[in-house]
């Protein structure tokens, strides 16, 4: 089992590697297209801000790579709005994986939503065994409206997407490397799960 997390500058990278060793598995992080096409799993890390996230992944040519991918993929936090069409934040142009525009949270609640959330309305073998309303941690100003590809939704002054899914996409709002043993699960679900 290869599992290759994408390495564009943009990542906290470190965090996921551990959870994967804490779950019996080993992973490259690379920015090869070659390395990428043959992985049996590929994850999408993101942390930071969306153009310029954009822009490191269009000097890789990792933009045009990503969506073409026919294996499972999982983008998290800023991979998964990476992977929609469309990102308020510094009007950014998405990879157009998802056909859903990422938009500001315009609540009286404190922005951005640091801490630990419910999720529920899960969907698909990705949340397989897992509770709803089991707590996962996220960090985040901008957010996925609920959609057709909607596989779990979070709640946070409004409702919204905390989880996407579409074909061999796979997209989390929440950090399930830093969310302890359900995001785990998550991540075990995902590298187990088949298309």
């Amino acid at each position: 089992m290869t599992i290759a997390i994408i390495d564009y500058g943009a990542g906290n990278v470190k965090s996921i590697e551990f959870a994967l060793q804490r779950l019996g598995y080993k992973s490259i992080l690379t920015s090869d297209a070659d390395v990428i096409k043959v992985a049996d799993r590929v994850i999408f890390p993101g942390v930071g801000e969306a153009s310029s996230a954009m822009r490191m992944l269009e000097n890789t040519g990792l933009n045009t790579l990503i969506p073409q991918l026919k294996q499972p993929v999982l983008g998290i936090c800023l991979g998964m709005q990476l992977m929609c069409d469309y990102c308020e934040e510094g009007n950014t142009k998405g990879l157009g994986i998802f056909d859903v525009d990422v938009i500001k949270f315009h609540t009286k609640l404190k922005v951005p939503q640091v801490g630990w959330n419910t999720i529920h309305n899960l969907k698909t073998d990705l949340f397989q065994g897992i509770d709803e309303e089991s707590y996962m941690y996220l960090v985040h100003s901008y957010y996925v409206p609920k959609h057709k590809n909607s596989i779990a939704s979070s709640n946070y002054g409004l409702e919204y997407s905390v989880a996407l899914h579409k074909n061999n996409f796979y997209g989390v709002q929440f950090h399930p490397e830093k969310s302890g043993k359900v995001g785990e699960q998550i991540l075990k679900n995902f590298i187990e799960i088949s298309i």
